[in-house]
């Protein structure tokens, strides 16, 4: 008995069928939208458990439809526990051509490579 999967006909069938799981444009543009609200809400929110779930949310958002989360907003959160870094909770210090970052919920260190200005 045949694999009827690699038949030319079948195979090309399946090649469309897998080919057409990509998202349609518009759920792309609703969830970078979402995203970039998120982060605005998390920055204005009094809670920082509240601003913890916005960022989760916004982080599961961009995984669920594969689109990326700007720069900007990737370093306002803690990679490790998701907190929102704000000034209350967090340390910033430009040290050696790096940006240290240190987060006071999980006591971890992110540093980012800047290149200063002559």
């Amino acid at each position: 008995m045949k694999n009827l999967c690699l038949h030319p006909i079948y195979f090309h069938a399946l090649y469309i069928f897998m080919r057409s799981r990509n998202k349609p444009e518009y759920q792309l543009k609703i969830a970078a939208e979402r995203i970039e609200l998120l982060f605005k809400e998390a920055a204005k929110a009094a809670n920082p458990e509240m601003a913890k779930n916005y960022v989760r949310l916004a982080k599961k958002i961009g995984m669920r439809y594969n689109v990326r989360i700007p720069k900007k907003f990737k370093r306002m959160y803690c990679k490790y526990c998701f907190s929102f870094l704000a000034p209350d909770n967090s340390k910033m210090r430009l040290k050696g051509g790096r940006l240290n970052v240190k987060c006071f919920s999980c006591n971890k260190t992110m540093r980012y490579l800047y290149k200063r200005k002559v």
